[in-house]
């Protein structure tokens, strides 16, 4: 993972500007408010740094930094994006734009993304060092990672990961099982109450429009047993019925075959006719002779049909969802039958799981423990180097506070184990550890975050490093200690560095000067990339100050000479702890 481009415009001085970073030792150099600085604010600034209307160039509507970086594997950083439906393929641009009003926007591979997920994604990105801005190496919640990355411990924390979902899962379940259990009796009682008025009325299929249709019909009872009597008279029973007519017109027309045979096809047809009115007569009679006139019948469907939609509107909206829900209700009840036996099988469930979670949060703080000793012994090691021989750290692990994580035999586990880490450090003799953000000298903790930086540099997710003037207060030996390391870095990461020390710029990959023109009333930075005669001027400006020498220039052809000698027989990754996990 590396940063290829960072893309500034109208940010404070600069105007437009493009730095364009390479492999290895990146190094910028210039006077003093020449716009150094604002490099590192602007990409602290696109990697969801706090941000300012102040910010903006006068003038300006709004300021936009642009980072182009080459991802790599990088599959935690590949996962955190998933989750957030960006799809990248090898390069990721994130944006950031700030407004004149002090508003800003995000945006990650081209999609509007919140603030607060872009500082997520930028942890794994860039690590950046000041003395104004320290990021992930004075976070206590971050040296539990330095430390299990060093320990190689990984495959112990996994597990651990593991056994820990698995715990929180069981416990979830009993306790599920737990309020079910106590809840049964009450369920069960409203259950079977429920279900006994179901079965009282035995509910079928379609019985409900069957019941409008009957309750409308015998409402009407006398007015229909009237209609079908009156109409079975007319038809057949009256003196003068329609089938006695029938009859009459029949035997006129028998007369008239002697003389015409076509007339017998009208009496046969008549003949059809008469006896399908002879049998709606009798239906009608039927009818009139079955049809209930008891108010009592009128009154038990209707009493029923009430019954039947008062249950749909208890549970559901129509005859159909009662029914279904009959069926639930019944398979419900059947199913709490032996909650005890769950309950009981669960509780051992947990039981296991909450052994297997022990010994693997106990092996994974035995690693931790195990390699404490030896992370600090290698980080007071780099101090000293760096001159700073009386300091002494401290790899502090102890068990994890607070009310995170669940209770294990009176310990807090996490997906991250039962530990909690955080480096210390006294800076003198006899002087108390302390956290590294409570470092009194601004120059220590800068030489504390690059000793921590050397030791971890192979080691962390971040591809790029950046130190700001991390030598500031230090002399010629150690400036030079500190070049020495700054390369040891990049021999593994991306690293970039403000500086104003030659010792530490001449072990540069790739050389920038930063300077401050005026323009149209108007001050601008300009940044430019310098070649190898270049870079060896700058360097003997920052040697002989205005006015350069030949001894001055002789000076800078030596020190890049040694310092590529040495930056050449860097080794590229120091030793680590010795596996533990």
């Amino acid at each position: 993972m590396s940063l290829q481009l960072l893309r500034i415009r109208n940010l404070a001085i600069i105007e437009e500007t493009e730095l364009e970073l390479g492999p290895g030792l990146n190094v910028i150099t210039g006077e003093t408010g020449a716009g150094k600085s604002i490099l590192i604010a602007s990409l602290a600034l696109v990697l969801g740094g706090r941000s300012d209307a102040g910010l903006v160039r006068t003038g300006a509507p709004r300021a936009e930094v642009e980072a182009l970086f080459e991802l790599g594997e990088a599959p935690r950083l590949r996962a955190l994006l998933a989750e957030q439906g960006i799809e990248v393929d090898d390069e990721l641009v994130v944006r950031r734009v700030v407004l004149r009003s002090g508003r800003s926007r995000a945006y990650v591979g081209g999609r509007l993304t919140p603030v607060k997920v872009l500082r997520q994604l930028a942890r794994g990105l860039v690590d950046i060092s000041s003395q104004h801005e320290h990021h992930t190496l004075v976070d206590p919640r971050t040296h539990l990672d330095h430390l299990d990355a060093f320990a190689h411990l990984a495959a112990r924390r996994a597990q651990v990961a593991e056994v820990h979902a698995a715990l929180v899962e069981a416990r979830r379940a009993l306790r599920t099982a737990e309020s079910s259990l106590r809840a049964r009796t009450e369920r069960e009682d409203l259950l079977r109450f429920q279900l006994s008025e179901y079965a009282a009325l035995e509910p079928k299929p379609g019985e409900v429009d069957e019941l409008e249709v009957t309750v409308q019909k015998l409402r009407h009872a006398a007015d229909l047993a009237r209609v079908a009597s009156d109409a079975e008279r007319g038809l057949y029973s009256a003196n003068n019925a329609v089938i006695s007519r029938l009859a009459r017109l029949t035997g006129r027309l028998e007369q008239a075959v002697r003389h015409d045979s076509t007339f017998q096809s009208f009496v046969d047809r008549l003949d059809t006719a008469r006896m399908e009115i002879e049998e709606v007569g009798r239906d009608l009679d039927r009818y009139a002779a079955d049809l209930p006139l008891d108010p009592r019948t009128l009154q038990r469907a209707e009493e029923r049909l009430q019954d039947l939609r008062r249950l749909i509107r208890k549970h559901g909206h129509s005859l159909e969802e009662l029914l279904e829900w009959g069926t639930r209700a019944r398979e419900e009840l059947d199913a709490l039958g032996g909650g005890e036996a769950r309950v009981e099988a669960l509780a051992e469930a947990v039981d296991t799981v909450r052994a297997r979670a022990r010994d693997a949060a106990a092996a994974l703080s035995e690693g931790r423990h195990a390699a404490s000793e030896p992370l600090a012994r290698r980080m007071t090691d780099e101090l000293a180097s760096l001159g700073m021989g009386g300091a002494q750290v401290m790899v502090d692990v102890a068990p994890l506070d607070g009310d995170g994580g669940v209770d294990l035999d009176g310990q807090r586990l996490t997906a991250r184990g039962i530990d909690r880490v955080e480096f210390l450090i006294a800076p003198n003799p006899g002087e108390d550890p302390r956290p590294l953000a409570r470092v009194a000298s601004g120059g220590e903790l800068s030489r504390a975050l690059l000793a921590l930086k050397r030791v971890l540099s192979g080691i962390g997710p971040v591809g790029l490093f950046v130190f700001d003037e991390v030598d500031t207060g230090v002399g010629g030996a150690i400036a030079e200690v500190i070049g020495q390391k700054l390369a040891a870095i990049a021999a593994d990461n991306q690293v970039l560095c403000i500086t104003h020390s030659p010792q530490v710029a001449v072990y540069a990959h790739q050389h920038f000067h930063v300077h401050k023109v005026h323009e149209a009333g108007r001050t601008h930075s300009r940044i430019r990339t310098l070649d190898e005669p270049g870079h060896l001027a700058e360097i003997s400006r920052m040697l002989g100050g205005i006015d350069v020498s030949e001894a001055s220039r002789e000076a800078a052809r030596q020190l890049r000479s040694a310092a590529l000698q040495a930056r050449d027989h860097t080794p590229v990754s120091p030793p680590s702890v010795p596996r533990v996990g």
